[in-house]
C-alpha cells in the first residue's frame, strides 16, 4: 500500500530582484524553530519511515556487514610532537575515540581524553583540534555539540588534570600557542553570519571576558584564521577570501607585539606562507602563475617586490602543498589529475618523486611535525587497496609501510576487484576522467548497476579513494565512478576556473557527459544508473535531474545546496558573501541571470523526475535545512511521475552528520538500502 506523501502548504512569498519577480510558496520553511516548520520535517521523516519499512531489515543487514569489517578495537599509527608520542583509539563497542600519549622512550600511555564519556548527555558531540602547549603541560581542544561548527575551546592542564573553567566560545576551533605556554591565540565566528573574522589573544589564568581581540578582518568576502609555522619561530594571521590572501606574523617569542604584514591583499592573487631558516617560503599564484609556484623573500623584507622564483610555474602541473624539512623540500602536486610528491634537497644534488604505479590512487604527506629528520610520512590508498601510513627515508629511499587499514573480513581480496580511469567527451569536446571501480567476477558485458558520484565546486578534487562501506555495493555488483567534473582541480587550477562563476554550467554537463559515456560504454544502462552527491554536491545532483532526469533511476542528495539565487541574495545566512568569487553576486543582474538559469529550486518543472533520496542536518551551518526542505515540497508539486520523493531530516545533527561511528554507518546504510532496494525492484 502507498503511503501519502506529506503536502506541504503554499504561502505566496515574492522575492523582487532586477525587476524580475520569483514566486516562492515555501518560504515560510525559512522559520526555524517556528512549529509548523518542525511539524513538516517530522511528517517527512514519519513518510521516509512508512515508505522504507519494508527494507528496515535490509538497513540492519548493511549496518551489521559495513560494521563487521570495521576493526572495533583500533589505534591510529603514533605521531612524535615535542618528545611525546600521540595516539588515537577506538574500543570495541563504543563510538568515540580515547586520546592518549607517552614520552619518548617510555611505554607508559596517559589518557587525555575519553571521548564516550565527554559525549554522555549529547545528541552530537565532536572533539577536534588538540593543540599541545610547547612545554607539554597545557592542552587547548575545541567541542562542538550541535553540529554548527561552533566550537568551545577548553584548555586542560596535563599534569593536574583539571579542566579551566574559562571556556572560549564561538570559535572556529583551532588555536596557537605563543612560546610563553600561557598565551593562547584563537579565531572568533561571527554568531549571525558564522564568517571568522576575528582573532583572540587570550592569557592564562586571566577571565575569558578579558580576551583582547588583536585583529579584525572587516571585508565580509574574507574568513580570517591564526596557525604557526612549522618552525615554531612565527604565529601567523592569515585573511582568505576565494581569489585573494593576506598575511600578518610576529616572532612566536613575542606574543604581545606587534603583527607585521607579508604583503597586502591584492585582487586575484592567492599566497601562503612557511618558514626556513631566515626566509620565508611563499606559495602563489602571482605573475599568472595559473598552477601556483614557490618563492622566498627574507623574512626582513617580506613584500612581494622582493620574492624570488624559488619551483618555478609549470602550466601542466598544479602545485598543490610542500613539507619544509631541515634537508629537504617536500612539493606535493599534480600532474594529469594524479598526485605525485617530489623530494629535493635544500643543496639541489636531491631531486626525485616518489614512484607510485597505478593509474587510479591518492597519496598525500601527512603528521610530519618533526623539523630536523629524514623521515616522511604519507597515506597511500587506491580504490582497491585499503589506506596505507607509510614512513619514507628521504636519504636511504627506503620505505616501512607502519600500517594498513584492516579489513576484518576474511573474504576481502583486493585482487578481486579492479579500478580503471576513462575518458568522457564533455558537449564542448573536452575529456572529461572517470574513476571506476568494480569486482572483476560480476562485471556483465551488457552493465551492470552503476553508481557516479561527483562534486565539482571549489577547487575541491575527489581523488579516488578506499572506502570499507562502499564493498556492500560492490560485492552485490555495483560498478562505483567518480566524475572527476570542472570545479575540481583534478586537471589543474584552469579545471576548477572552467567550473565556476560564469562556466557553472559546465559541472553538471560534465556529470551528464560521464553518465551518457558510461552507459553508452556498455558499464550500466538509464535503468541502472544511480548519482549520488552532497552540499556543492548535491546542487549538482539538482542541476543534473532537472536537465537530464531520464539517465538516472535513483538519486542520492545530501545537505543539497539547490536554492543557488535566494541564498546568495541573503548575506545574513552563514557563509554567503564569501563565496561570491565562487558563484557569482546575483545583486549584479548578469549574475543574477546566470545563477538563475542553473538554480535547482528555481528550475524545477512539471516533467517526471527520478527516485530520490534527500537527506539533511537540522542544525547545518553551511547549507541550511530550509534549502531542501522547499525543494523537496517544490519537486513533489510538480513532478508528473510516481516515483519515490523521500526526505530525511537528523534532527540532532548539522553538515557532517552523525558524530558517533555507528550512527554515521547507519546513515550509510539508509543510502545504500535505498539504492539496493530500487535496484531490486528492477526485477
Amino acid at each position: 500500500m502507498a503511503h501519502q506523501a506529506p503536502i506541504a502548504k503554499k504561502i505566496t512569498h515574492v522575492h523582487d530582484m532586477h525587476g524580475h519577480q520569483r514566486i516562492d510558496n515555501y518560504h515560510w520553511m525559512t522559520a526555524r524553530d517556528a512549529p509548523e516548520v518542525i511539524d513538516y520535517l517530522k511528517k517527512e521523516n514519519e513518510y521516509y519511515d512508512a515508505s522504507t519499512q519494508h527494507t528496515a531489515t535490509l538497513k540492519e543487514i548493511l549496518f551489521k556487514e559495513i560494521k563487521s569489517r570495521i576493526k572495533e578495537d583500533d589505534e591510529s599509527v603514533p605521531y612524535l610532537l615535542n618528545g611525546y608520542w600521540y595516539i588515537s583509539k577506538m574500543e570495541t563497542g563504543e563510538s568515540y575515540p580515547y586520546f592518549y600519549r607517552r614520552k619518548d622512550g617510555s611505554e607508559e600511555k596517559e589518557l587525555l581524553f575519553n571521548v564516550n564519556e565527554m559525549a554522555i548527555g549529547h545528541d552530537f558531540y565532536k572533539l577536534t583540534s588538540l593543540n599541545i602547549s610547547p612545554d607539554n603541560k597545557l592542552v587547548a581542544y575545541a567541542v562542538d555539540t550541535k553540529g554548527r561548527r561552533e566550537y568551545t575551546i577548553h584548555i586542560k592542564n596535563l599534569e593536574t588534570g583539571e579542566t579551566f573553567k574559562n571556556n572560549l566560545e564561538f570559535t572556529t576551533g583551532g588555536s596557537v600557542w605563543a612560546n610563553d605556554n600561557t598565551t593562547l591565540f584563537f579565531t572568533r565566528k561571527d554568531q549571525q553570519t558564522l564568517r571568522a573574522n576575528k582573532i583572540f589573544k587570550y592569557k592564562i589564568g586571566h577571565p575569558a571576558s578579558s580576551n583582547e581581540m588583536i585583529f579584525e578582518e572587516k571585508d565580509e568576502i574574507f574568513n580570517c584564521f591564526v596557525y604557526k609555522t612549522m618552525s615554531e619561530r612565527f604565529i601567523m594571521i592569515k585573511s582568505s577570501s576565494t581569489l585573494s590572501d593576506e598575511v600578518r606574523f610576529i616572532d612566536a617569542d613575542l606574543p604581545h607585539s606587534d603583527f607585521k604584514m607579508v604583503q597586502e591583499r591584492q585582487p586575484k592573487m592567492e599566497y601562503s606562507v612557511s618558514h626556513f631558516q631566515d626566509s620565508f617560503y611563499i606559495m602563489t599564484n602571482k605573475d599568472e602563475a595559473t598552477n601556483f609556484k614557490i618563492m622566498r623573500t627574507a623574512i626582513a623584507t617580506p613584500e612581494m617586490e622582493n620574492w624570488e622564483d624559488f619551483i618555478a610555474h609549470d602550466p601542466e602541473v598544479l602545485l598543490e602543498d610542500f613539507d619544509l624539512f631541515e634537508k629537504y623540500v617536500v612539493i606535493s602536486d599534480r600532474f594529469n589529475g594524479l598526485n605525485r610528491i617530489r623530494i629535493k634537497s635544500w643543496d639541489d644534488t636531491v631531486d626525485y618523486f616518489l614512484p607510485f604505479d597505478n593509474e587510479t590512487y591518492t597519496a598525500f604527506t601527512s603528521a610530519n611535525f618533526q623539523f630536523k629528520t629524514n623521515k616522511l610520512r604519507y597515506n597511500y590508498n587506491s580504490m582497491t587497496l585499503p589506506p596505507s601510513v607509510i614512513e619514507f627515508d628521504m636519504e636511504t629511499r627506503e620505505e616501512v609501510i607502519l600500517k594498513t587499514q584492516h579489513i576484518e573480513d576474511p573474504n576481502f581480496d583486493s585482487e578481486n576487484y579492479i579500478s580503471e580511469r576513462v575518458w568522457a567527451t564533455a558537449s564542448d569536446g573536452v575529456k572529461v576522467p572517470i574513476s571506476l571501480v568494480y569486482r572483476k567476477d560480476l562485471k556483465k558485458a551488457d552493465g551492470n548497476p552503476l553508481l557516479q558520484y561527483g562534486y565539482g565546486s571549489y577547487g575541491s578534487t575527489i581523488d579516488p579513494y578506499f572506502s570499507i562501506s562502499r564493498l556492500s555495493l560492490l560485492d552485490r555488483g555495483f560498478i562505483f565512478a567518480i566524475a572527476h567534473v570542472r570545479g575540481g582541480e583534478y586537471l589543474g587550477r584552469q579545471w576548477y576556473e572552467e567550473g565556476k562563476m560564469f562556466k557553472k554550467r559546465n559541472t553538471f554537463t560534465d556529470f551528464i557527459a560521464c553518465s551518457e559515456f558510461l552507459i553508452k560504454e556498455n558499464y550500466t544502462t538509464s535503468n541502472h544508473l544511480y548519482a549520488s552527491g552532497g552540499s556543492a554536491g548535491g546542487l549538482l545532483m539538482g542541476a543534473i535531474v532537472n536537465m537530464a532526469p531520464h539517465l538516472y533511476k535513483g538519486i542520492l542528495s545530501a545537505v543539497p545546496f539547490v536554492d543557488v539565487v535566494t541564498t546568495m541574495l541573503d548575506d545574513s545566512i552563514p557563509l554567503t558573501t564569501g563565496e561570491y568569487d565562487e558563484w557569482g553576486n546575483p545583486n549584479i543582474k548578469e549574475s543574477y541571470d546566470y545563477m538563475l538559469s542553473y538554480s535547482p529550486y528555481d528550475q524545477v518543472i512539471a516533467q517526471n523526475y527520478p527516485n530520490i533520496l534527500v537527506t539533511t542536518g537540522y542544525h547545518d551551518s553551511q547549507v541550511q535545512y530550509w534549502e531542501p526542505a522547499k525543494w523537496v515540497a517544490k519537486l513533489r508539486e510538480f513532478k508528473t511521475d510516481s516515483n519515490l520523493i523521500l526526505f530525511k531530516t537528523d534532527l540532532s545533527s548539522g553538515h557532517s552528520g552523525a558524530s558517533g561511528r555507528y550512527d554515521a554507518l547507519k546513515e550509510v546504510a539508509v543510502d545504500f538500502a535505498f539504492l539496493l532496494d530500487l535496484e531490486n525492484s528492477n526485477g
